[in-house]
């Protein structure tokens, strides 16, 4: 059988059109119609319809290329610049169009408040489409790799030996200057010499900032290169890194809120992220899930009564995991009496209250000395010398009412599909998207891209859930609904041909 060859140089092979490079069932029409249905002059991007000075790309082609570029890994201007070069669907979308990694990446940096709403829009999207109810949410953190060295991390004793050993080395700097100069040497060796001492100079004055930004802060350490990331242990070691907290819908796992946040942990963060995800469906949901990471009394307190919270508490959790067992002698095994605000242990004997722990919001009590050294228990039940100790927190109702929630059928039902909903979207972005790391310094701009990522999970569902045909057709729809509200409103305000918006009006 003879060999199929193709030829470079044949002439009529292709189409004549770029669109007819693009099948009708191809993915990046979805990513197309997406960013079409969006409200630009919401998301703080006005569109002139005549625009006078120098030429620029259009706001909505930059924007495909981010979200697209987004879904393939492509998040480098570089790598987003040889794409728009080389790849086909990049080509289709740009209309032919080929920006270089500067314009792109001053794009990204102009509008970087304005890419973080499109997460809100898409969640609105979602919501018209029947795809997100709003009901149940389920809220997790990942650790992200920031763009900066953890050798970069500086504390206060870190700070005040580098100063020291730099002192030193100026000193040598300056008494080899000065026997350079006695000596006459040559005049580039006391340029050079010169140089290193001025770049001395320069680092301990930087180290110096950073020694009085953390004094007078309340943070331990500080990143140099990005000051707003945290030192975090993950399964790969301690690196610096973005905590990304993610609150899905339970109906089809769809994100609604994404944020990173500078803090290793999840303690009080969950009523903060849930009032944001409030505010991006427009309702208020019936029940929140989160595990046992998250548990503060203080701060589980601030969402709403009428919102059942559903976090176990750490013991809870050990003991599910089986690793801590209860003892004998366990809090858990003493008696509250409320009425006389008291604790009873399982000999019968009454801990009374001794006051209060202001800083960790806790309520003492304490059993008489006698009973406890004339008890048959002692050295079991404690081994102080003077009697058995109990701390109760000031919200401890609380505490109990949600064990009450997390422990009842309804509430072992929501909690196991937790993982099933929460871990998918980083399992996502991390692995499909290769986002374990972020390419921007700075919360603001780490929030873009977060923003962008959670974008695209959101669009590979709806890709998954509703098929290409028909979510470009509901897509579309969207974007006359849009196109006709700001025709509404440039008809009202403004006879100008732009779209016309009340913050970002140029009258």
């Amino acid at each position: 059988m003879a060999y199929k060859i193709g030829n470079k140089m044949q002439l009529g092979l292709f189409p004549d059109r770029i669109d007819d490079y693009v099948g009708p069932h191809d993915p990046v029409r979805v990513y197309d119609a997406f960013v079409d249905a969006l409200d630009f002059c919401s998301l703080g991007i006005p569109i002139e319809q005549s625009k006078s000075g120098a030429d620029e790309y259009y706001p909505k082609q930059m924007l495909k290329l981010f979200v697209y570029g987004c879904s393939y890994g492509f998040r480098s201007s570089r790598k987003l610049e040889r794409a728009c070069e080389h790849n086909v669907s990049f080509m289709w979308l740009m209309n032919g169009l080929k920006p270089d990694y500067r314009t792109i990446a001053r794009f990204r940096k102009r509008h970087k408040e304005a890419i973080k709403k499109v997460l809100k829009q898409c969640v609105s999207m979602c919501l018209k489409m029947d795809l997100i109810e709003g009901n149940t949410l389920f809220t997790d953190g990942s650790k992200f790799r920031a763009n900066a060295s953890i050798n970069n991390i500086w504390t206060e004793e870190k700070c005040e030996k580098y100063l020291e050993k730099t002192y030193e080395r100026i000193d040598k700097l300056i008494d080899e200057y000065e026997q350079i100069d006695k000596d006459e040497e040559k005049e580039t060796s006391l340029v050079r010499l010169k140089e290193q001492i001025e770049n001395k100079e320069k680092l301990v004055e930087k180290i110096k900032d950073i020694l009085n930004t953390l004094k007078e802060g309340d943070k331990k350490s500080i990143n140099s290169s990005d000051p707003e990331c945290v030192k975090a242990s993950g399964r790969q070691g301690k690196h610096s890194s973005y905590n990304v907290q993610a609150t899905t819908d339970q109906k089809h796992g769809l994100i609604v809120q994404a944020e990173a946040v500078s803090q290793s942990n999840d303690v009080n963060l969950l009523s903060s992220q849930i009032d944001k995800a409030k505010e991006n469906l427009g309702k208020r949901p019936r029940q929140v899930c989160a595990d046992s990471g998250y548990f503060s009394t203080q701060d589980l307190k601030k969402i709403d009564r009428d919102t059942r919270v559903i976090v176990p508490t750490q013991k809870q959790a050990r003991k599910e995991n089986g690793r801590y067992p209860l003892k004998p002698f366990d809090k858990e095994q003493f008696k509250y009496d409320k009425t006389k605000d008291e604790y009873i242990c399982p000999e019968g004997k009454r801990l009374k209250f001794t006051g209060v722990i202001k800083e960790a919001q806790q309520r003492g009590y304490r059993a008489k000395m006698k009973d406890c050294q004339s008890c048959r228990q002692h050295g079991i039940c404690t081994t102080s010398k003077t009697a058995r100790r109990i701390v109760r927190l000031c919200d401890e109702e609380i505490k109990e009412d949600l064990e009450v929630i997390y422990a009842s059928p309804e509430g072992q039902n929501i909690y196991k599909f937790r993982k099933e909903k929460c871990e998918h979207p980083f399992g996502h972005m991390k692995r499909n998207l290769g986002a374990g790391q972020f390419m921007l310094r700075g919360k603001a701009k780490v929030n873009a891209e977060v923003s962008i990522l959670a974008t695209c999970f959101n669009i590979s569902r709806m890709i998954t859930l509703i098929g290409i045909p028909k979510l470009i057709l509901r897509l579309n729809e969207l974007r006359d609904i849009v196109s006709l509200v700001n025709q509404f409103i440039k008809s009202l305000f403004s006879k100008k041909q732009f779209l016309f918006d009340p913050v970002c009006s140029r009258e």
